[in-house]
């Protein structure tokens, strides 16, 4: 065989090797495969908005608002004596007196915690933003209070004397903690749902609060006017409860939906 006759079937052959070592698939299948397109991910359609995470509670506009009323004759208020302390008794100008039951001018009650007891769905991560309870002028301000499992609580003392906060809860670790000087603070959390929460000072016999720890942030409390609202509820069935710490609690049931806004009274009789 010529030179010139084996360079030329040397080049023909060349192709054919390339073909086959694709494992068997021809050009023209190359070229279809390439060309079909790979199905992607569904994206949202503009304006669409993002789905929840997978346990994030439902976002909701509705509101429960309402009044809590006094009925019958206001009891006297106990006046507090705070002369075992010279410091309680130096922080107050006018006499100081028990918030058990506080009627407000207009015949309704103040310090009443108002709360979705049933029917909240869904989970609620605890804010980490704290809650404050403060000892000042030898009184917890706030005197009731809402927070949610899992959230700290700031204990604050904002007096110059010494103060202990004995918590004793039921279903979380009980405390006691002292803090005897001005602007010391304690964090503590309480991780088990528990209505409610007493506090008390063991240095001072008169000081006393409570807290609701619920999983929820569907809760408020009565003001001066004796007025409360729940804001940001999911569409749905409630049980509401109002808790008073000498009445006792009564319960109300309220169907809310969209953003409408229901009233839920209550009355409390003396």
């Amino acid at each position: 065989m010529s030179k010139r006759a084996l360079v030329l079937l040397l080049t023909l052959a060349v192709p054919v090797s390339f073909v086959a070592c694709g494992g068997g698939k021809d050009e023209d299948a190359l070229l279809e495969e390439e060309a079909t397109p790979v199905p992607a991910a569904a994206a949202p359609a503009a304006g669409a908005p993002a789905a929840a995470p997978a346990g994030a509670p439902a976002a909701g506009s509705a509101a429960v608002t309402g009044k809590v009323s006094f009925a019958g004759t206001a009891p006297t208020m106990e006046k507090i004596k705070m002369e075992a302390d010279a410091f309680c008794k130096s922080a107050h100008a006018t006499p100081v007196y028990s918030q058990e039951v506080v009627v407000n001018p207009n015949n309704t009650l103040q310090w009443v915690f108002v709360y979705v007891k049933e029917g909240v769905t869904g989970t609620y991560p605890a804010p980490t933003t704290p809650v404050t309870i403060d000892q000042q002028g030898c009184q917890y301000h706030p005197h009731i209070f809402g927070i949610q499992a899992g959230q700290p609580l700031r204990i604050l003392n904002s007096d110059s004397t010494l103060h202990n906060i004995h918590a004793l809860p039921k279903k979380n670790p009980e405390f006691n903690i002292g803090q005897p000087f001005k602007g010391m603070e304690t964090i503590k959390k309480f991780d088990t749902v528990e209505m409610p929460v007493r506090f008390k000072c063991d240095v001072h016999k008169w000081m006393g609060a409570y807290a609701g720890v619920l999983n929820h942030p569907f809760f408020a409390v009565t003001n001066e006017q004796g007025t409360y609202e729940i804001k940001n509820l999911p569409p749905g069935n409630y049980v509401i409860e109002a808790w008073q710490e000498k009445y006792g609690a009564q319960t109300q049931n309220v169907t809310v939906s969209g953003s409408e806004s229901k009233t839920v009274d209550f009355s409390f009789k003396g």
